[in-house]
């Protein structure tokens, strides 16, 4: 294994532990609730405000994102620091490789079996720290506000945004996102299909009708799993 190798396993190793730090989970065992028994039984910020309260679900967000933005920005800013990259499309494909592990991280965390969240909010912290995806995000983001506002899902929400940062990001960065920036596109494809994929439940519960609103009246009470 070449020293340039060695560093970007380094790295990737450690963005995924900072990724596998379930903040939701841990809010709620200092409330002292486990939020895997109730609710959605989802790690995420989501449950963790419908478990704990919003404020608790605003600061599960926040730092769920922050997980994602702190290491992928770090390897943004020193990787090419640390390693002389022949090419720009190297360079861009070490960063996603290092970004993608704090994703996975929240999937799939260490610390809680390997049993995770969906992972929205830290794939948006990434998404924040990759210069040429930054502004993209952003909008995205006021997307996900507006949708989620108007439909009261956050499901709805997080697939629009999803599809609607796809389309931007391929429009706006046509010139150079299958060039040198093809590792940060495939990322972009993957980030999309995994909102789309891990909100399947939450699709069948809408065309049920019983896909429960972010705020207002329950349509289904959820209840924890018998021990």
């Amino acid at each position: 294994m070449t020293a340039a190798l060695a560093i970007v396993a380094a790295w990737m190793a450690g963005a995924y532990l900072v990724g596998s730090v379930p903040f939701g989970w841990l809010i709620g065992k200092a409330r002292g609730v486990d939020i895997r028994r109730h609710g959605s039984r989802n790690i995420g910020a989501t449950n963790c405000g419908r478990v704990c309260g919003w404020p608790y679900g605003i600061a599960a967000f926040l730092l769920d994102t922050a997980k994602g933005f702190g290491p992928t920005l770090a390897a943004v800013v020193w990787l090419p620091v640390m390693i002389e990259f022949s090419d720009e499309h190297r360079r861009w494909l070490a960063v996603v490789l290092v970004a993608a592990q704090t994703i996975v991280g929240h999937l799939f965390p260490v610390w809680l079996g390997f049993k995770g969240g969906k992972a929205v909010a830290t794939s948006l912290g990434v998404l924040l720290a990759l210069p040429m995806l930054g502004w993209v995000a952003l909008a995205a983001f006021g997307v996900w506000l507006v949708v989620t506002g108007v439909s009261r899902y956050v499901s709805v929400g997080s697939t629009v945004a999803a599809l609607a940062f796809m389309g931007l990001y391929l429009w706006f960065d046509r010139e150079t996102a299958w060039g040198d920036h093809l590792a940060v596109t495939v990322l972009v494809f993957h980030v999309v299909g995994l909102v789309i994929l891990r909100h399947r439940s939450n699709y069948a519960r809408l065309l049920k009708g019983t896909e429960n609103p972010v705020w207002g009246k329950k349509k289904v009470e959820e209840k924890p799993p018998e021990a």
